[in-house]
């Protein structure tokens, strides 16, 4: 029902399926696809609510409501499996298919939330940054995963 309501069922042009799942190599570095941006993912997702007139349904409350059950649909795949490596390597095809489709309902919900409560989510995730950047820096926290307010000048 997750994936009806938040437009993960229907991508307009999206990957979707068994090649939006990368397989991971051990010694190469992993990156996103160019395309397409936050702001095109934010325009599809208003486009697919509109047409089927759910904005209605989905204001910030409820849309946080519905992120909230994704990323718990997400911590499933993961209970009880223990430390899991990097890229997901002992996972089958199907159980790496189904992360694919909990992360992409977890992005579509908090793309729509950000619009809904008008926040500019690429702005706001370089400013977060740079913020942590002052809060943790690299060569006082190198290598510690301590909070910020444990440690001393």
């Amino acid at each position: 029902m997750a994936a009806q309501q938040n437009g993960s069922a229907h991508t307009n042009g999206v990957a979707n399926g068994p090649a939006s799942v990368k397989r991971s190599e051990p010694e190469g570095e992993f990156s996103f696809s160019a395309e397409p941006s936050l702001e095109h993912i934010r325009r599809l997702q208003a486009e697919f609510t509109a047409e089927r007139d759910w904005s209605q349904f989905h204001q910030p409350r409820n849309l946080l409501l519905a992120l909230v059950g994704e990323v718990g649909e997400l911590a499933e795949l993961f209970q009880w499996r223990g430390e899991v490596a990097e890229g997901l390597p002992d996972w089958s095809d199907a159980d790496r298919e189904r992360v694919s489709q909990e992360l992409s309902d977890v992005c579509i919900y908090l793309v729509e939330l950000a619009e809904k409560c008008r926040v500019d989510l690429p702005q706001a995730v370089l400013q977060k940054m740079e913020l942590n950047r002052r809060k943790y820096p690299a060569s006082k926290v190198h290598g510690s995963s301590k909070k910020y307010t444990e440690y001393t000048d």
